[in-house]
């Protein structure tokens, strides 16, 4: 039953209906309209099942053709693969491939070792200012603690301090 079909008759029905007086009102047969609204929705049920059908078959057929699809690009890239792999052009290439890597490891190790070189020089040179600049620091320091200890003699001691000017000057 086609669901156009059921509305159309629907609507007939419902126009050809006696009409009430002085109202837009109709008085319709209560089980032909119930049998009508069951018949249609018996084709809207129907048609909601043959649409389900037809998405499924149609999800398995796109399905399908994508397998095949697949099929045929894996099929055509291992005939590239034969093919060019039996070239002697292929060979040279991968021979020059080869060597090209060869050679950027030589450089890449032969670059690395300089980079340490470099950078142990570097470090070297640091560590010998760090050392220079913490040597001057225990000098201040050292100074430092001396005139503190100079702050805390008593006048009579620091007259009795004898600096290396006069010593000199008693000789």
């Amino acid at each position: 039953m086609d669901v156009n079909d059921r509305l159309d008759a629907l609507r007939t029905a419902i126009t050809a209906a006696r009409a009430m007086p002085m109202s837009t009102s109709v008085v319709v047969n209560r089980a032909e309209m119930l049998r009508l609204v069951d018949e249609l929705q018996a084709a809207v049920d129907e048609a909601g099942a043959e649409s389900g059908r037809v998405l499924a078959e149609r999800d398995r057929l796109i399905a399908e053709a994508n397998a095949q699809a697949d099929q045929i690009i894996k099929d055509a890239h291992f005939e590239r693969d034969r093919l060019v792999s039996d070239t002697e052009v292929f060979s040279v290439a991968r021979r020059k491939g080869e060597a090209l890597v060869i050679d950027a490891q030589t450089e890449a190790s032969e670059l690395r070792k300089e980079t340490d070189d470099y950078v142990d020089s570097s470090l070297a040179n640091f560590e010998i200012t760090l050392e220079r600049t913490l040597e001057a620091v225990r000098r201040g320091r050292d100074r430092l603690a001396g005139r503190a200890a100079l702050d805390r003699l008593g006048g009579d001691d620091v007259d009795a301090i004898r600096l290396p000017e006069h010593l000199e000057a008693d000789r």
